[in-house]
This record gives structure tokens, sequence and C-alpha cells, in this order.
């Protein structure tokens, strides 16, 4: 197969590496994108065909599209760059027959409710949970887990939506309002501790590569707090980093992940144990990739488009040489648009990323210790000169 068609689905501008390296592999690349990002900076050299529509979220529209696209184009693999495209990827793949992920495979990656059912059931810890259908099983669930709790929506990303409640007053009102929507949230035990990411790649269902980086403060309290948020790579030979890549190869090996990213959760309680969070069939967003590229030199996405292409064209596939550094990245909520970090001079800083909304920074050393401490000192200053007090 010397020019496959690789059609990806874009609600939002992301995974450009992605679309370059398939170019960059005589693809045919289809992007079809929101209506919205038609006008953005797309690597348009990469692009050899772009739709656009009003959402490609919308079902089953999307279908209908793509379906009309293939009466005379012979498309090989579809995929969703953004973490809301996984699952629409997924059901086209069903119905056009194509190889990849299939739709009940990615719900395991989607459906906070499912995955946590897949791991408990693989004997993963897993915050006590239960989801929103029947009453008397939801009473028994706050009867037997102390409050506060977690009400989280089954398939939205990061922090979206979530929220905290503290007493079974506030969980009934609550199920009042939302109403007919209930079944698609769940209720979970809140567990205060530090929150750690492993982002990594598989392939033939085998993790070939593992980075574990640790938020400065869980990102539903940074996020929903408009305050900072941080992570860094930790140091790869110590007992928490050895025991999160052994619960990491655990989870992907649980929900069947055979080729590709995933981007996978997991909090440390305060007496210690680790607890898996939830997982995603994607890059991390946010500019994780480019923290995971300061540390070792690999852009993910594009890694992520090389497994796709040696999975199609029945290929082995080697990962690139892989530097051991550090890497750490801050961002805030900031007063003004694009702000400027001109006055952050460190040579350490490898990558400033534009945002309307968002200051950022990211730094990459061989040094922890460096990195720890810039983050450190980056965001008491971020405080005073990005977030509206």
């Amino acid at each position: 197969m010397s020019s496959p068609t690789i059609l990806a689905l874009a609600s939002e501008v992301k995974g450009l590496p992605y679309l370059e390296e398939c170019a960059r592999q005589n693809c045919h690349v289809i992007v079809l994108m929101d209506e919205k990002l038609k006008n953005d900076d797309w690597p348009w050299d990469s692009i050899s065909e772009h739709f656009s529509m009003p959402s490609v979220r919308q079902q089953p529209d999307v279908t209908h599209a793509v379906s009309y696209l293939a009466r005379d184009r012979r498309i090989d693999r579809i995929v969703g760059l953004d973490d809301y495209d996984v699952e629409t990827a997924a059901d086209l793949r069903e119905h056009m027959r194509l190889g990849g992920m299939g739709a009940s495979a990615a719900r395991l990656f989607r459906d906070k409710l499912a995955m946590r059912t897949q791991a408990r059931d693989a004997s993963i810890k897993v915050p006590d949970f239960t989801g929103i259908f029947n009453y008397d099983d939801l009473r028994t669930f706050m009867a037997r887990t102390p409050a506060p709790w977690v009400y989280k929506p089954r398939t939205l990303a990061g922090s979206e939506g979530i929220r905290k409640l503290h007493s079974e007053e506030e969980v009934w009102r609550l199920l009042d309002e939302v109403g007919d929507d209930k079944s698609f949230h769940l209720l979970e035990q809140f567990i205060p501790g530090d929150v750690y990411h492993v982002d990594a790649l598989t392939f033939k269902g085998e993790v070939i590569f593992a980075l574990v980086s640790k938020y400065g403060a869980p990102p539903m309290t940074t996020l929903q707090g408009r305050g900072i948020f941080t992570t860094r790579v930790l140091p790869r030979d110590t007992p928490e980093v050895k025991k999160l890549l052994e619960l990491n190869k655990n989870v992907v090996t649980t929900m069947e992940r055979d080729f590709g990213p995933t981007h996978t959760e997991f909090i440390r309680a305060e007496d210690g144990t680790f607890y898996f969070l939830e997982t995603a069939a994607r890059v991390g967003g946010g500019n994780i990739e480019w923290l995971i590229h300061a540390a070792t030199g690999m852009n993910i996405w594009q890694e992520a488009a090389r497994l796709e292409l040696a999975d199609l064209r029945g290929e082995s596939y080697t990962l690139p040489d892989i530097r051991n550094h550090y890497a750490g990245l801050i961002a805030a909520p900031s007063k003004v648009p694009f702000a400027d970090t001109s006055a952050y001079t460190d040579k350490e800083i490898t990558l400033r990323p534009k945002s309307e909304e968002f200051a950022s920074l990211i730094v990459g050393s061989p040094s922890y210790e460096k990195v720890k401490s810039l983050l450190a000192s980056y965001a008491e200053r971020f405080t005073r000169d990005f977030l509206a007090h």
C-alpha cells in the first residue's frame, strides 16, 4: 500500500505533526474539520484535501458526510485528532468496516463508567463509584462511602462538568436539576491526594514507551478554580514511577489497546495507595505533547502517525532515540489575551505556547531539580503577572 488515504476528524486544531508525518510517508491526507477552524493555521502543504461542516461531532451528519466522500475515495484509516473525535472516529470505522479501534473498544477510553467497571473487574484499584440508574443502588453507595463525592459526566474530557458534593441532600437536589441526563453521569468517592499522568505508546498490545509526570495540583482544582496549572516529568528510577509504569501497563492491557497513544491518570491517596482515575486513547492535551518532547526529544504525535501506518501496512515499528531529560509545563488563565512571556528569559524555556486565554511556558533540562525550582518560581511570578485578582 504505497499511498494510503488517511481521513482525520478535527473538532479542534490538534495533531498537526500527525498530519505532517502522514504526508511525509506519501499518504493522501483528508481533514474533515469544524467550520470555525477552516481559516486556522493548519499545515496546508501536508493536507491533500480538506472539508468543513458545522460540527464533526454531530451524528448522523458525520457518517453521511464521510460516506459521501467515500463514493470516489478509498479511505484506508480514520483518526480523531481531539478527545471528542475519538468516539466518532471509532463509530465511522465500525460503519465502514475499517481497521483500528472500534466503537466498543473506544468506549473503554471515553466512558468513565465503562473504564472504571473494566478496571475494577480486572482487580485494578479504583475509587468506589456507582452509575446513576437505580436509586436503591445510589443510596447503598452513599451509605457505604462517606462524603464528599465527585459527580462526573461520563464522556466529557478533563475536569469539564465535574462537581464535588458534600451531602446526600446535594446529590438528590442535583439529580432533580439534571433530570433525564442523570444516567450520563456517575458518582464517585472523593480521594484527596497527588495526581499523576502516564503518557505512553503501545504497539501490538505492548507498551513500548511510557513517561510518568506529576501534576502540581489536581487538574480539577486548578482548571475549575482558575489557578496555576503545572506538571513535571518525574525521576525515572523512583519507586513511585516504577509502580505507576506497572499500573499503566495493567490498564493498557485491561482496556485492550492494540496500538497508538494513551494518556492515563492515577491518584496516590494519603495512605500511599494508588488508584486508577481515567485513561484516553489519544495524545495528552493542554501542551503535554510538548512537555514530552522537551524531556525526550520525541514528538509523540509524529510517532502516533508512524504507529498507525506501521499497523496499516503490516510493518514493524521502532522507537526513535529517546533522551532521559526532565521537563515541566506551567499554565494560567491570563487577564490579557495572548500574554507576553518575553520577560521570562531562562535558557531552559523550550516553548512559549500562544493562546488567547492562557499564559504558558514549557521548560526542559537534564536536571530534575532545575525543572522543579523553575516551576516553583514561575508559579509565583505567574500569579503576579497574569492572573486576574
